[in-house]
């Protein structure tokens, strides 16, 4: 039996980058932070030339700005950002439930898979894993796009995880007393939304989406 080659080693610069983006995405390191090449090189235990090129790459995607010789503060989401991902997601989303009701098939079938991804929200929100609990959140909401069938909008809206899931932990750390409240109160939204598919009620979710959306805007308002 021939020997299992060892696992391919990920490139220095990819780990600093993976690193960092987890962090700023995370919400461990929030927006306006100053941040330097040798605080990354040290968490990573590598030396500070890839975490250099992992900072350039993070501000070509307009998470990080660099300052030569300061380090690099990571970009807070601006209320106008944040407004342009909501609206691309209720459009999306609507857009996709309109196209989803009209047709005869399938609903029982997906209705079924948003209720399992429902589910799979409940430890997280009672854990309060913020995380774990925006991870399933954009699961469930890709879901929704995926289901349309319209191969374009599931691609573009796959351009928007980034912004969605740092969004909705920074929506969820406001407050954090109140996380695991708002944390049940998002599932039941999604409970909602989902009611309103299995019904066929197009204009009830968007109705029902926009309510669910407002608890962002609200806070990137602030």
């Amino acid at each position: 039996m021939a020997d299992t080659p060892p696992p391919a080693r990920v490139p220095a610069a990819d780990r600093a980058y993976e690193l960092t983006k987890d962090l700023i995405l995370g919400g461990g390191l929030p927006g306006g932070t100053l941040i330097s090449e040798g605080e990354i090189a040290e968490r990573a235990a590598i030396s500070r030339t890839p975490v250099r090129e992992a900072f350039l790459r993070l501000q070509a995607e307009g998470l990080l700005q660099l300052f030569p010789k300061r380090g690099a503060v990571v970009v807070p989401v601006g209320p106008g950002e944040a407004e342009d991902v909501l609206e691309l997601r209720e459009a999306l989303e609507s857009t996709a439930v309109r196209r989803i009701t009209r047709r005869p098939d399938d609903l029982d079938a997906l209705v079924r898979q948003l209720s399992e991804l429902i589910d799979q929200q409940r430890e997280p929100a009672r854990r309060a894993d913020l995380g774990a609990f925006a991870d399933a959140d954009e699961a469930f909401h890709r879901g929704i796009v995926t289901a349309s069938g319209n191969q374009l909008a599931e691609r573009f809206y796959g351009t928007l995880r980034d912004r969605q899931r740092r969004m909705a932990v920074q929506l969820l750390q406001v407050r954090p007393e109140r996380q695991p409240q708002r944390l049940a109160s998002l599932v039941e939204e999604h409970t909602v939304l989902v009611e309103r598919i299995a019904a066929r009620d197009a204009e009830g979710f968007t109705a029902a989406l926009r309510t669910h959306l407002d608890a962002h805007r609200a806070v990137t308002d602030r």
